[in-house]
This record gives structure tokens, C-alpha cells and sequence, in this order.
């Protein structure tokens, strides 16, 4: 394998060279007239007064990865804890946190899971249908509500049919195998979108085999007056899991999930007032075994469903625009081993976004009230406040109190060595942050400070050796932290270039407690640098290098450096390329002592109709 690896490492970088010969142009990434949707007071990306990142279509399309979990891995300040390939199964971190305390939306719908932040992965959709992916880091609850601890991602899916028609397939080291298809048809006043996609694989050692199928259907109607957009998702996942979630020697872990969403929204405007009513119906399914081979002797079935219902508001007035928003939802959960719960939640949001020296100040202050049926009232107030400089130059800060509601596991899970503790009180936190973006002609930067004082932090814990770990609010922890982006468009041989630059920082104290034991570590990427590299100089031929830099807080081999490459022939119809993964065969893991893949490579083909 190693020599394979060094051969199309050489035939890339040989490719690459090649490539510097000649020209095409290419769309430069315009930010600014970016709409971010996932908030009742709809802003232009250069407005607002939050960290942001966006993940377009053309990164996508460029990008060396082949899923969602590749693709958020070279955004810095996301840690993105694989075991696997292909994103099989991962845990979502924003500057540090938790993998409990992150929010998952697709277009606006969220689509956490009641069980276990284990599932938050699930529900990242395929690529192939996806516009953009908009990440916002930092306090969220105001914004979104349970949750978005440390920050939130919202996936919007496609709503184009022009450029959807594709066909394809990917063969590749580990026998890995994946097809797809994906193909649009407008009607005039409605369009549909539908995908299919299996993907598989023999696995890189031992009992990490996977076969995952994805199933996407988007229709709009009445795109002329009040549309409605109808969306379903459904995805199998299989997969060994070996070593996964146990001890390392917990080699023949098994687990099958399934996901589905089923969401109904639309827009309404009238004058100044728009409004966004949203139904929909989440499920999970999760089959848990301990020995693949014999399921008797440890065995988890666990089936959740959410189905709610939401109205955003947003109001424009000589005094600003003002936004506001209901959110109701019941929660359902069967489980031979967390048994049978049930929840209803209750979110009611509004902020104000007021503007003064001739726009050049916002503030826009805000609360969340939310109530649980089993944790009662919770109130989160926060603030954003911006000052355009002049028009390259923004500064900003927000400030917010968060939290998160524990999970099913925290409460009433138990195995021969854990206990659950349905005593727990949420975890909140209070976060500041201060930021500048800066943005002329082809450059654009960013660079934040922020701080995160969090309480009543879940640990698991005990007094003696021989007893079980048990669930408990001990631990408080305060995390420092500095982020900075930079992009850089230019040309060359008549062809626009970007180079694309991250890096966070964190440092983090955790309290001492007055326990014996703990099982409360911290791990998070203390550095983690991210570049991206995308050229291209013939007419029919580009490239693209991703680098990741990451050293973790605790560990031995706790730094890792990892490359992936893509070059990408496009012969019109056709579409070509070659992906490399960790080309230099860097060893090292993300989570659990869990061995990530050395160099493996794909072949790509996809047929354009």
C-alpha cells in the first residue's frame, strides 16, 4: 500500500505541474450577497455580527472530500472526530465543547436526536445535493435554541435543477465502492430533486466494513406566489465497529442506524412582514451489539422520533427589523435499555436588530424562553452588536448565555460499568466574543477572540474503584480561544486561484473537583491549522490540496499533519477525478484510540446530462 500511495502522490504532483501550462476562468467566491437563512432576521453575510463561515457549492465541487464530515474537517475551529472512512461514524465539536452541544440543521429544520449527540452526523446529507453549508460558531441558544451550545451548522440543499443531473460512481482503496444518482425536472411552478446513493466498503482493518444507502427527495411548488418546499431524507447505515465506542479491545462492535426526515416549509411576505412556517418529523433508529457475531450477550435497540412544528417571524419598521418565532415540538423515545420517554418542548425567540449612525452601528439584542416538560422554564438572553468601519471593515462582539438539555444516555443509560442519573440539570454556559472581518478586492480575513465560561458540566464519575461510573453535574470549565481566517483570490495564466487559510487556538481550564475518579478528559484541538489550496491553469483540468494541522490537548502522538489531494479532469459531459486521502500515510486518530486509515485513494467518474 505504501508504494501504491507514493506512486499517485508523484502522478498528482506530476499532474499538478503539468497543469501550470494553461488557462480557464473560474468563478471568484462572492460572499457578500450571501444570504444567511438560518436566522429569523435574514442578513447578507458581510452584515452580520457573528463568526460565519460558508461552505459553497464551488468549494464543494472542488473540495477533496466526498462527504460532509471530510468537508467540515478543513473548516478550522471544527473538530470533526472520525472512526472511519466516509464519515460512517463521527462526533461534531465547535471549539472544543462537546459532541452533545452542537445543533444540526438542514434547511433551518433541527435534526438533533433526543438519544445521543452519537447521531448528529447522521442526518449530513450528500453532498451532491447541498448549496451551501453555513456554519456559525460561538453562543447560539438565542438564536436556535437547545443545543447550539457552541454553535450550530445549517445545511441548505439545492433548489436549482439546472446543474443536479449527474451520474456517478467511486472505486477506491478498501474496496471501496460508491454509486450515485441525482437528477432535477422543472415544471414551471414546481420543481422536483431526487437522489439515490450506495456506498460501501471491505474496511481498513479488522471489522470496520460499512454499506450506507442515501435516499433524497426536494420538491417545490407554487414557486410563483407562496412556495412550498417539501423535503425527505432517509439514510441506512451498517457498519463494524471496531473499537468505536468500548476499550480498544472491543473489537467486535457492530451498529445499524437508520435516519429520516420529513419537513413541509414555506415563505409568506406581505409589505414588511415575512413569515416561515415549518412542519416536519424526524426519526432515528439505533441497533447497538457488543460481539457482532452474538447478539445475546449485549444488545441495545433504541427508535426516537421528534415531530414538530415552527413559525419564524421578521418585521421591518422605522425602528429596525424585529424577529420573532415559535417552536413546538414532542420528543418520543422506546429503548430496551433507556425505556420509554417522551418530551415536549416549547421555544418562543425575539430579538431586534436596531441600526444607528447611518447604519454603520447594529445592535441587536435578544432572549430565548424555553420549556421543557421535564426541566421546566429556561430563559437565555444575548446581544450582537457591529460597527462598519468603512467598507472593507467590520468590527463586532456578541455575548449570550447558552445551554444544553442532557441526552437520554446521560439520564437513564446503564451497562455492567455505567449508571445514568436522571437527576441531572442542563448544562449552560456564558460566552463572550470579539471579532474584526476585513474584505477588499480579492482578499478577505477574519480574526476573533472569545471566551467560555461554562457550569454544571456532565461528568461521570465514582468514589471507589470497584464502583459504577454514575452521571453527575461536577465539572466547570473555562476555555480562551483565538480564531483567524484568511482567503485569497487571484489569477494566473488568465484563471482565478484561491488560497484559503484558518486557525484556532484554545486553551481550557478545567476545575478541579473534589472525586476520586473521573472519566472527564479533555481533548479538544488546542492548535488546529487548515489550508486549502485551489489552482487551476488548463482549460479542462484543476486541482485542489487540502492540509490539516491538528495537536490535541492530551495524548501521546496528540499531533498529526494530514494531506489530501484532487485533480479533476472535466471533458464536458464527463467528469474525472483522482482523490488521495492522507497521501503521506500519516498515522495517527481523532477519538478513542481509534487508528484512522493511512493513504488511500479514489477514482471518481461522474456522467453530467
Amino acid at each position: 500500500m505504501k508504494t501504491i500511495n507514493s506512486y499517485v502522490t508523484a502522478l498528482l504532483l506530476v499532474l499538478s505541474g503539468y497543469a501550470s501550462i494553461a488557462q480557464e476562468t473560474q468563478n471568484t467566491k462572492q460572499l457578500d450577497s450571501v444570504v444567511i437563512t438560518s436566522s429569523r432576521i435574514d442578513l447578507p453575510f458581510k452584515e452580520n455580527s457573528r463568526t460565519i463561515t460558508v461552505i459553497s457549492a464551488q468549494d464543494i465541487a472542488q473540495s477533496p472530500a466526498t462527504n460532509v464530515t471530510e468537508l467540515l474537517q478543513q473548516v478550522a475551529g471544527v473538530d470533526m472526530r472520525r472512526r472511519g472512512v466516509n464519515g460512517m461514524q463521527a462526533d461534531l465539536y465547535i471549539r472544543g465543547g462537546s459532541f452533545d452541544q452542537t445543533l444540526i440543521l438542514i434547511d433551518g429544520i433541527k435534526v438533533e436526536d433526543a438519544q445521543t449527540g452519537h447521531h448528529t452526523m447522521n442526518m449530513a446529507l450528500p453532498i451532491e445535493v447541498i448549496k451551501r453549508i453555513e456554519i456559525i460558531k460561538g453562543p447560539a441558544a438565542r438564536v436556535f435554541g437547545q443545543n447550539a451550545f457552541t454553535g450550530a451548522i445549517n445545511i441548505v440543499t439545492k433548489s436549482s435543477t439546472d446543474t443536479v443531473n449527474t451520474v456517478g460512481f467511486q472505486v477506491g482503496s478498501y474496496n471501496q465502492r460508491h454509486f450515485n444518482g441525482t437528477t432535477g425536472i422543472d415544471f414551471n411552478t414546481s420543481s422536483v430533486i431526487a437522489h439515490a446513493s450506495v456506498n460501501a466498503s471491505d474496511g481498513y482493518r479488522h471489522n470496520t466494513d460499512f454499506k450506507n444507502q442515501n435516499y433524497f427527495i426536494k420538491g417545490t411548488f407554487n414557486k410563483n406566489n407562496t412556495p412550498i418546499n417539501l423535503i425527505g431524507y432517509f439514510t441506512d447505515r451498517k457498519f463494524g465497529a471496531n473499537g468505536f465506542y468500548a476499550s480498544p479491545t472491543a473489537i467486535n462492535q457492530y451498529e445499524e442506524t437508520q435516519s429520516s426526515l420529513v419537513g413541509v416549509t414555506s415563505v409568506y411576505k406581505s409589505n414588511n412582514l415575512t413569515l416561515k412556517p415549518r412542519l416536519y418529523w424526524k426519526r432515528n433508529q439505533d441497533m447497538y451489539v457488543f460481539v457482532r457475531d452474538n447478539p445475546s450477550i449485549y444488545r441495545n435497540l433504541h427508535i426516537s422520533n421528534k415531530v414538530g412544528a415552527e413559525v419564524n417571524a421578521s418585521y421591518k419598521s422605522n425602528m429596525g427589523t424585529t424577529g420573532f418565532g415559535v417552536d413546538v415540538a414532542k420528543v418520543y423515545l422506546s429503548s430496551n435499555n433507556l425505556g420509554d420517554r417522551d418530551r415536549f418542548m416549547a421555544n418562543v425567540f425575539l430579538e431586534h436588530r436596531f441600526t444607528f449612525a447611518d447604519d454603520k452601528l447594529d445592535v441587536t439584542p435578544g432572549i430565548a424562553i424555553n420549556y421543557f416538560s421535564d426541566f421546566k422554564f429556561h430563559a437565555f438572553p444575548g446581544i450582537d452588536i457591529g460597527y462598519q468601519v468603512n467598507d472593507n471593515l467590520k468590527i463586532y462582539a456578541n455575548a449570550g448565555y447558552t445551554y444544553r438539555i442532557p441526552t437520554y444516555t446521560d439520564l437513564f443509560y446503564s451497562d455492567p460499568t455505567t449508571l445514568g442519573n436522571e437527576n441531572l440539570d442542563p448544562e449552560e454556559a456564558l460566552t463572550e466574543e470579539l471579532g474584526l472581518k476585513y474584505s477588499k478586492g480579492n482578499f478577505s480575513g477574519s480574526l476573533a477572540i472569545f471566551n467560555r465560561d461554562s457550569n454544571n458540566l456532565i461528568d461521570y464519575v465514582k468514589e471507589a474503584s470497584d464502583d459504577l461510573w454514575e452521571a453527575t453535574n461536577i465539572q466547570d470549565l473555562n476555555t480562551i480561544g483565538l480564531e483567524a481566517n484568511a482567503s485569497f483570490n487571484y489569477s494566473m495564466g488568465g484563471f482565478n486561484q484561491n488560497v484559503t487559510l484558518g486557525y484556532t487556538y484554545l486553551d481550557e481550564d478545567l476545575k478541579a473537583s473534589n472525586v476520586n475518579f473521573s472519566r472527564y478528559s479533555i481533548n479538544s484541538l488546542q492548535h488546529h491549522a487548515t489550508a486549502t489550496f485551489r489552482t487551476q491553469f488548463l482549460k479542462n483540468f484543476r486541482q485542489s490540496i487540502a492540509y490539516k494541522f491538528a495537536k490535541r490537548t492530551v495524548g501521546t502522538n496528540n499531533d498529526y499533519h494530514v494531506v489530501d489531494v484532487k485533480a479533476t479532469l472535466d471533458l464536458q459531459s464527463f467528469e474525472i477525478s483522482l482523490i488521495g486521502n492522507n497521501i503521506f500515510n500519516t498515522e495517527y486518530t481523532e477519538t478513542n484510540l481509534v487508528p484512522m486509515p493511512k493513504g488511500n485513494v479514489l477514482l471518481d467518474v461522474k456522467y453530467k446530462f
